[in-house]
């Protein structure tokens, strides 16, 4: 009966569980045409100095707690000039006091300095150090500054950030995505003349397309507003006034004030 008991309270006791010290995190982050992973764990600050002594200056680092931390990229990136192909890499970190060394790595799996080859680096970019007076308690890593060629991935822990910038090239797979739908049925010109203008490529075939897609729908006021935008880059300032006032109306009736607001900023740098 005593050893029932006994076992009774080991096999309780091993059922355990408790928050961990580090918790995971993994966020996934949609960029260009695919998107990036990041898997890490965030360790908290506890009162401790961070950089220089918990984490030691010139040492290579894990870049968080507990596992490796990871990036996968499901398109091809290039990080400091060099192009990755899509697939999983480690994220590894040399911190110093004003610069950070930072490793993209194919190894996934260090997680002591004693694991890691450097001869299995894909790209070493030095970063400089960003410091804040307010201070981040767990280690955290973001995606910020995110445009449409272009993202940086933030790290940051107590007053101090670096970042990673990520970049990727889909425009000529866009323009032939474009070139391919215009010859379709039902060519998408609302989409692909915002891709041009925003993009800062052929402003007059932007217009073209424009046109044809407010003359499709000619109460869509949103689109008659991005074709009063487009007059307005070309120089076309009576037309765009006439078409951002058309959109005004358009946008009244509809009962859509954000739009209202758009167009009366829009007149109102126009004259």
């Amino acid at each position: 009966m005593v050893a029932l008991l006994i076992g009774s309270i080991i096999t309780s006791q091993a059922q355990l569980r408790t928050p961990a010290p580090s918790p995971a995190q993994t966020i996934k982050q949609d960029f260009g045409l695919g998107n990036i992973e990041i898997s890490y764990s965030r360790p908290a600050m506890k009162g401790r100095k961070i950089f220089g002594d918990l984490v030691p200056y010139g040492n290579v680092w894990r870049t968080g707690a507990n596992g490796a931390t990871t990036l996968q990229f499901s398109d091809e990136v290039t990080i400091g000039g060099v192009k990755l192909a899509p697939g999983k890499y480690g994220l590894l970190s040399i911190p110093n006091k004003d610069t950070w060394t930072l490793i993209i790595s194919k190894q996934t799996d260090v997680t002591s300095p004693a694991a890691y080859k450097q001869e299995m680096d894909v790209v070493r970019v030095n970063a400089p150090v960003s410091k804040s007076s307010a201070r981040t308690e767990n280690f955290m890593i973001q995606v910020d500054n995110i445009k449409s060629t272009q993202c940086q991935i933030e790290l940051s822990w107590d007053q101090v950030t670096v970042a990673l910038t990520v970049e990727t090239d889909i425009d000529t797979r866009i323009m032939q995505q474009i070139n391919t739908a215009m010859q379709g049925e039902k060519p998408p010109y609302f989409n692909a003349a915002m891709y041009l203008m925003d993009n800062g490529k052929d402003l007059n075939q932007a217009l073209s397309w424009f046109e044809k897609a407010a003359a499709a729908t000619p109460t869509a006021y949103w689109i008659h507003h991005q074709l009063a935008n487009c007059q307005a880059k070309l120089g076309k300032k009576a037309e765009a006034k006439a078409t951002a006032q058309k959109s005004k109306e358009l946008a009244l009736a509809a009962k859509n004030m954000d739009y209202v607001k758009l167009n009366d900023k829009l007149l109102a740098e126009l004259k």
